[in-house]
């Protein structure tokens, strides 16, 4: 005797999207190089950046933890700021043992779209205490002014 069950469309598409999921996972991160999710996640790093607009200029500001100016190239063509660099995985540590391991190590970058075109040669950056503030004048007339009426 076969029991009457309800269809549910929505359990299908939930089943569907865990099945995509696993397909794209299998296809970018192949079984020989996921072992684990703390692993995986070392080699994707991407730092963290604050982008905002005051009333001179364009500011963007990039957390860089464990890198020196060095490390960073700060290129800029057309409208587009790219920050691109890397973090080195340094394993001097020989008599520790490491227990867990969450900081990620790689290279990375990041691209800025500016709404203006702008002089690159009044671009000025300052990296200090692990953080690049990257400071981008805005033209002339994109400042705001204000009109006499009379």
């Amino acid at each position: 005797m076969m029991n009457i069950v309800r269809w549910n469309p929505w359990n299908e598409m939930a089943a569907l999207r865990s099945h995509m999921n696993r397909v794209f996972d299998e296809s970018f991160y192949p079984a020989a190089k996921r072992h684990e999710d703390e692993e995986l996640a070392l080699c994707n790093w991407s730092p963290v950046v604050d982008v905002y607009e005051s009333e001179d200029a364009y500011v963007v500001s990039a957390e860089l933890p464990g890198l020196s100016k060095e490390d960073i190239v700060l290129d800029f063509k057309g409208r587009v700021l790219t920050l691109k660099g890397e973090r080195t995985y340094t394993s001097e540590v020989k008599e520790d043992k490491y227990y867990r391991r969450e900081r990620s190590y790689g290279k990375f970058q990041r691209s800025f779209t500016l709404p203006a075109e702008i002089n690159p040669d009044n671009i000025s950056a300052e990296f200090k205490d692990g953080v690049l503030k990257v400071s981008i004048p805005k033209p002339e007339e994109q400042k705001p002014r204000q009109i006499m009426i009379h």
